[in-house]
């Protein structure tokens, strides 16, 4: 049941952070997993369904994904790139969108 998971996925997030030395805003994976936890715990907090709420989840990571397109990586591989990664986003922002827009996909087909 997804009522844990925004502790779980926030726990996963701290582990990422600490671990790879990442934070909010240098373009990484937890730059669309934060928005993401974010989303899912207003919209539990806001007593929306589990499909609404996974629904959310999903569309924050996916809008977050996007986003990650103007910042100027400074953590990871896209580092290594410089300028030359503005306009397209994060890859592991984006593994992320298309992961929680999935788990949402099945979880509300069941």
């Amino acid at each position: 049941e997804p009522s844990g998971w925004p502790e779980a996925l926030a726990a996963g997030c701290a582990a990422i952070a600490e671990l790879g030395g990442a934070a909010p805003g240098d373009r990484t994976m937890l730059d669309a997993l934060l928005p993401a936890v974010d989303a899912l715990r207003q919209a539990q907090a806001a007593g929306a369904s589990r499909a609404e709420a996974l629904r959310q989840m999903a569309s924050a990571a996916v809008a977050a994904a996007q986003a990650t397109a103007n910042l100027l990586p400074r953590r990871g591989r896209s580092s290594y790139l410089g300028e030359r990664a503005l306009g397209h986003p994060d890859p592991g922002a984006e593994v992320v969108a298309v992961a929680l827009s999935a788990l949402s996909e099945q979880f509300n087909t069941c």
